[in-house]
């Protein structure tokens, strides 16, 4: 009992000292440190979290008619930091499952953006009438909106996934001036 009175004595004295100039200007600062701790198989990429993708310029002949394809532009995605984990994922277009036991995790990406109304396969662009935005994976499989992709493998350490976005005429009349659309991504890792 005599010690903790002790202990609570020196400890009051300490905090009445004087202060030391703290704040005295130029000779003390501060430093805000934030981060994140993650849990996942891969991390993404700042570089690929963000991009500005240019499409170039399409003439209204290059889509005179319903289904032309404008000159297909890629997009990839770059994952950092991806462990050896066991990875499983279900395609649910085909039913089969996509799986490693022991090294390889599997990701599926799902885009979301709104739908073209005339081709609700197709992505909406803002702007120019009468073409949309398909978007494939490396083998080519079309993406579809709001859904996940095929699954795919990824190698540990480091690994990038492909895709292409291809403007698409659609049965809407031309309307010529700029586009844009603003796609978002997830990685989802089974």
């Amino acid at each position: 009992m005599i010690v903790a009175l002790l202990a609570g004595g020196l400890v009051s004295q300490t905090v009445a000292q004087e202060p030391d100039a703290w704040d005295v200007d130029g000779q003390h600062g501060e430093l805000y440190v934030h981060g994140m701790l993650t849990e996942g198989a891969c991390r993404l990429d700042m570089t690929s979290a963000w991009q500005d993708v240019e499409m170039g310029g399409l003439t209204t002949v290059d889509l005179a008619t319903p289904g032309a394809q404008g000159a297909p532009v890629p997009v990839i995605l770059h994952l950092k930091d991806c462990i050896r984990t066991r990875g499983d994922s279900l395609d649910k277009r085909t039913s089969t499952h996509t799986w490693d036991n022991r090294i390889q995790p599997v990701v599926t990406v799902a885009f979301q953006a709104p739908a073209d109304v005339d081709s609700p396969e197709l992505l909406q662009v803002t702007g120019a009438k009468g073409l949309a935005l398909r978007v494939t994976d490396a083998q080519g499989r079309d993406v579809r909106v709001g859904e996940r992709g095929a699954p795919q493998f990824v190698t540990p350490s480091s690994d990038q996934l492909t895709y292409t976005i291809t403007p698409v005429r659609t049965a809407a009349p031309l309307g010529p001036g700029e586009y844009h659309a603003v796609l978002n991504f997830g990685l989802s890792y089974d």
